[in-house]
């Protein structure tokens, strides 16, 4: 079992993520001001858990090039998808909000944030320390399930249609990484390089009469 600090964490941290989720539905901050700092202290708390592994038997650069190559193809399938699903006024307002509408924030910053402190920081809760505390109980893809499961709960709050097909799809990519390669390397180097391109490159579809 794990240390019952690392359990606490594993419960208080998705509740503080669905927590961040209200205030920004709220209108209260914006989501990169919420979930930058909501989940850049959740992530530096994970990594003084203790109990992360980062990468696998296969070494650190195998699981860089894994997790790098899945977030290239993630996003190319995010892109195909939008194309397709645009057609659905809902998705397309919603994305259009998410990626291409920073308010005054610069390229710069907005890309500093995700995928400097917003990415990493959620692997490191969900892919470290919440599935690393279900691994202790669960078998492997047990643990997974539940984790992802929870993810996605975790994420409905925020009442954005792309932030939850985000993570239901993103979320069992990242997930299936972290099982797969045995730490949280993987998908942190996924979960940025999607990040990144989908606010470099938004594949935002246009709206459709």
């Amino acid at each position: 079992m794990p240390d019952p600090w690392v359990v606490a964490l594993a419960v208080v941290g998705p509740v503080a993520v669905a927590g961040a989720w209200l205030v920004v539905r709220a209108g209260r901050t914006t989501v990169w001001t919420a979930m930058g700092l909501t989940l850049g202290v959740l992530g530096v708390l994970s990594l003084l858990s203790g109990e992360l592994m980062a990468f696998g038997d296969r070494g650190p650069w195998f699981d860089v090039a894994a997790g790098v190559l899945a977030g290239v193809a993630l996003y190319v399938a995010t892109a195909a998808f939008l194309a397709v699903a645009g057609r659905w006024p809902l998705l397309s307002r919603h994305a259009a909000e998410l990626y291409g509408r920073r308010r005054d924030m610069s390229m710069a910053r907005a890309l500093g944030i995700s995928v400097v402190i917003t990415a990493p920081g959620e692997e490191l809760l969900w892919r470290g320390v919440v599935l690393g505390a279900l691994g202790s109980v669960f078998a492997p893809w047990t643990a997974a399930v539940l984790g992802w499961s929870a993810y996605v709960a975790a994420n409905v709050v925020s009442g954005s249609v792309p932030i939850v097909l985000g993570a239901v799809v993103g979320g069992a990519a990242w997930t299936g990484l972290a099982v797969w390669t045995g730490g949280v390397v993987a998908g942190i180097g996924c979960h940025v390089v999607w990040t990144g391109l989908m606010i470099a490159r938004p594949p935002m579809p246009g709206p459709r009469s």
